[in-house]
């Protein structure tokens, strides 16, 4: 039996080869088409991005303009390669195409769920804005000034010039202390005076010297109330208003302890230590008159 030409085997390979190297001849415009789409797409993504940052820089902090930016960058250009897949594989539908994403993007957030968790909290707080680039806060036991706010974490420069890189979850669920929120804030500290001191004086004199010192808000005003009478002096709590920033702040407190310690000074009102009473035991008296062997726990060895 004879075999036919189209049932021999180089003639099918060589006929699959052909259409092969057709099929691929004419795939290759359709992905040089979509290579200069995505091209200029990463371009226009750019662009865009540069755009919306100098937009956004001027309405809003620097951090949510650089964010924001780079995420309306990245949706862009997704966009343009999702056209770019549909132009060069025709038989793909747009829908199978945003259906099949949807389906990668829920085993993406299973597999990268912290750093999708920070995302979210770093685009939380850069829309609510709690607290900006600069301002002084203090957050899980650290403190400092704000550097930036970046997709993943919050960049706080400590007091010392240490860097402390905090991720944006634990910052949007811990309690957050933000010292310059407002432009002024309230300091204060204590002086105990003698009981045989006027109180009356004594509060008049620390509040002249408050407003003698450069940096003492002086609405609201100065203050100095009596808090408790302890053991041995009567304690006044000096209250005052200063800038915000901390190292400002240290320094107009340094200057208002020295200026209230000058002013009681000159006014002879006395700032008496501590007063301890001692009172003797039966071992003690035994041991300075040397009547009796003392254990070290401080009770007479019989």
């Amino acid at each position: 039996m004879w075999l036919r030409a189209t049932d021999d085997p180089a003639a099918e390979i060589e006929e699959s080869a052909s259409s092969l190297w057709e099929s691929t001849l004419d795939f290759v415009p359709r992905i040089g088409v979509a290579a200069v789409i995505v091209a200029a797409g990463w371009a226009a993504s750019r662009g865009l991005r540069w755009l919306l940052h100098r937009y956004l820089r001027r309405r809003q902090t620097p951090s949510f303009a650089t964010v924001m930016s780079k995420i309306g960058g990245w949706i862009f250009l997704t966009v343009v390669v999702l056209i770019a897949l549909a132009i060069t594989f025709p038989s793909v539908r747009p829908v199978d195409l945003l259906a099949g994403l949807g389906f990668f993007s829920i085993a993406v957030g299973f597999a990268f769920q912290d750093i999708l968790e920070n995302t979210l909290s770093g685009m939380l707080l850069l829309f609510r804005q709690p607290f900006r680039s600069g301002d002084q806060i203090e957050v899980m036991g650290q403190s400092g000034t704000v550097e930036g706010i970046t997709i993943r974490e919050t960049r706080i420069i400590r007091y010392d010039g240490e860097l402390v890189v905090i991720p944006n979850r634990d910052v949007y669920k811990n309690e957050i202390v933000v010292h310059t929120y407002r432009d002024d804030h309230r300091q204060e500290f204590v002086v105990g005076i003698a009981y045989e001191n006027d109180a009356e004086e004594a509060t008049t004199a620390i509040i002249a010297a408050l407003r003698s010192v450069d940096g003492v808000r002086l609405d609201p005003p100065p203050m100095a109330l009596v808090e408790n009478l302890n053991v041995s002096t009567v304690d006044i709590v000096a209250m005052f208003w200063t800038s915000a920033r901390r190292f400002d702040s240290l320094l107009v407190k340094d200057a208002a302890i020295k200026a209230v310690k000058r002013r009681l000074d000159d006014a002879g009102i006395e700032m008496p230590a501590d007063i301890v009473a001692l009172q003797a035991t039966p071992s003690f008296k035994a041991a300075l008159q040397n009547e009796a062997d003392v254990t070290p726990a401080g009770s007479i060895r019989t």
